[in-house]
């Protein structure tokens, strides 16, 4: 196995963890904590993917960033791009309270939110599996 798809599986296992631990929050209702740990999944499956294919030096954190650079090779990720869209508003409003005009973020997220972030961090996670194999 070469180190670029090695990396990428590095990132790709990573990003099925934060995954996970999505569920574990929902299950416990910690709504803000799934919503961010769906787009921290998403964001690293992608990078897992672009490390796969040589890059490095990734800095940024969208998932539409991300899905932009893929999009430039791989079209079908173009579709996915309005999911990133729903995801990158979790990266930072479902931790600081500076986000909302009053209350901490926590009270903003419901189920039904989490479970949108979780299903759209699934297919992204989905659609890069079906290239990043061993």
């Amino acid at each position: 196995m070469d180190n670029n798809l090695r990396e990428g599986l590095r990132w790709l296992e990573q990003a099925e963890a934060d995954l996970k631990t999505c569920q574990d929050c929902l299950e416990d209702k910690n709504y803000y904590a799934s919503a961010f740990f769906s787009q921290q999944s998403a964001e690293k499956a992608l990078k897992g993917f672009l490390y796969s294919k040589g890059f490095r030096a990734l800095l940024t954190h969208s998932v539409v960033d991300l899905l932009e650079e893929i999009s430039k090779g791989q079209e079908s990720f173009k579709e996915l791009i309005n999911l990133g869209k729903e995801l990158d508003r979790h990266y930072i409003g479902s931790r600081y309270p500076n986000f909302y005009p009053s209350g901490a973020p926590y009270r903003y997220y419901t189920r039904e939110m989490t479970e949108t972030c979780l299903n759209y961090a699934t297919l992204i996670l989905t659609e890069v599996k079906k290239y990043l194999k061993e």
